[in-house]
């Protein structure tokens, strides 16, 4: 089961068209609840895929690849960043003031963020980007080092290529 927020219907989509991907002999249903809805396939084999789930939060327990899952990621290193990104990331327009011929002005730029308490997660994230050659840094939030923001020009240009935005 993923709980998709409903705000986003064409990420919900893509969620269950990965799982009748993943089992085209299961059926995929959608239970509504307040302001999301669940996705959900049945499957025995969903432990064969998925050894990390298991009871507790996952920042509580290690959350390590499987070579063969490690091989995925290498495999399609974008569609994991972007996965990553549309489940616990966002694009934003952020701002700072700057003095300019002695007149402070405000500066805009995008800027993606990734947030997860997990720093198993956040590592298989900051690996894969820089395995793609993005820069990123910590972005720590009361003492928490739980963001990781991408936000040089460059590199928000390649996320915004290979990510896009939420639908």
């Amino acid at each position: 089961m993923i709980t998709c927020d409903e705000s986003w219907p064409g990420l919900m989509d893509d969620c269950a068209q990965a799982m009748r991907t993943v089992f085209p002999d299961n059926s995929v249903c959608r239970v509504r609840k307040i302001g999301c809805r669940n996705v959900k396939v049945y499957s025995k084999h969903l432990h064969c895929l998925f050894p990390q789930h298991g009871p507790g939060k996952k920042h509580e327990r290690p959350i390590i690849l499987e070579p063969w899952q490690q091989d995925i990621v290498d495999a399609y290193p974008w569609e994991f960043i972007r996965g990553l990104i549309h489940s616990d990331g966002c694009r934003i327009t952020n701002w700072t003031t700057r003095l300019v011929a002695g007149e402070r002005k405000r500066y805009e730029y995008p800027r993606y963020f990734f947030t997860n308490v997990s720093d198993d997660i956040r590592r298989l994230c900051t690996d894969t980007l820089d395995k793609l050659g993005i820069e990123w840094t910590h972005c720590t939030r009361n003492g928490s080092p739980y963001n990781i923001s991408v936000a040089k020009k460059a590199s928000v240009a390649q996320l915004d290529t290979h990510v896009g935005p939420k639908y």
